[in-house]
Formats: C-alpha cells, structure tokens, sequence
C-alpha cells in the first residue's frame, strides 16, 4: 500500500498558517468559511514544500553519485520536467529542462542531474537563474570537458495576469567548455529536439 508523508517543521508552518489568514481575510474572503477554514495550513505545507530547495546540497547529491569512467562522448538528458516559483510574483512557472555533459573522467548517475534540477527549482526563481545555477553546478563539480543547459517554459505570471499572452514559452540556455563550440552545441541541439526513442 502507498503511504504518502511529508515533514514540515511546526513553527514555520504555525507562522505561515497565521500569515496566509491575514492574506485570506485581506483579499475579502472569510477564512473561517468551512471550505477555507484549512487552506492557510495547505497553503503553509505547500509553500514550505515548492521551497525545499533551499534545504539540499545539489553538490553532495552529484558527489554522492560520481564514478570514474573513461567514457568521453555527449550524454544527455532531456525532458527533463521543471516546476518553480518565479520571485517577483510568487506564481509557478514550469516546463522541460534539458542537460548534457561531456565526461572528463568522471560520470554521474543520471537520476542526480533531475535532482539537480529540483533542488534549485524548489526556491524563489528566475529562469534565468535556475539556467545558470544547474550549469555552474554541474561545470563546478563534475569538472567535464563541457556542460550545455536549455529550459524550455511556461510562466503563469505572464499567462494569468500582466500581458496574459497564454501561449508564449521562454527559452534560457548555458553552454561551457567543448559546448562553446557551434559543431558541438548543434549536435546537441539536434538531440534536444528529435524524437529518438
């Protein structure tokens, strides 16, 4: 049988809990309606779980799974799903990312590089950001003879309010070492965007 649990820590959600109230009552709604009465607790559990990010060390998780290997090719990982939260709005934005490396050495387990993904999403973002944090993490400790990042996505503050555009994606990418070369960053776009199955 699946047991779903989740950790939070009691102050920080008692604090929120009290926060998100005010929020409630401040927007004109009654949050002791029945149908609101435990939204600032969820609230308080969800925020506190779409920022766990903050809490994790993506180097520990790419050390923790790194082996020696004389491997020398592109290895890539793509579709790689994405769900943050953009900081000027706090409203989700989310999409694919993809990743790919070329071993200097050293590989990693591949599960580390959509955890990698995670970690930084799972704080207060831009895409921008989240780009350049998972590029420079993986460049950083994995050491290769180069590393590309693309994330493909979808911003809920553009599409609920301000422009409303629905349909707009924002592309972000970050390429070093061997990646900074066109032959080698075209290949790699290639893969991104086939369907090899």
């Amino acid at each position: 049988m699946y047991r779903f649990f989740e950790e939070y820590n009691e102050e920080v959600t008692e604090d929120l809990t009290n926060n998100f109230k005010q929020i409630i009552n401040g927007l004109g709604e009654d949050p002791s309606r029945e149908g609101i009465l435990k939204t600032p607790e969820r609230a308080a559990k969800a925020m506190q779980f779409l920022t766990q990010g903050y809490d994790a060390d993506p180097v520990k998780i790419l050390n923790d799974a790194m082996f020696s290997e004389s491997y020398d090719e592109m290895v890539v990982v793509k579709d790689i799903e994405v769900y943050s939260l953009c900081e000027h709005h706090m409203l989700p934005f989310f999409g694919k990312a993809h990743i790919a490396y070329i071993p200097n050495g050293k590989i990693v387990g591949l599960s580390k590089l959509p955890r990698v993904v995670d970690v930084f999403a799972r704080r207060l973002q831009v895409q921008e950001r989240l780009t350049h944090d998972i590029l420079e993490c993986i460049n950083n400790t994995l050491q290769p003879q180069g590393v590309a990042v693309v994330i493909e996505a979808q911003h809920m503050c553009m599409m609920m309010r301000g422009v409303q555009k629905q349909n707009s994606v924002t592309t972000t990418s970050g390429f070093r070492g061997q990646f900074k070369e066109i032959e080698t960053r075209n290949e790699f776009l290639k893969l991104i965007s086939s369907d090899l199955k």
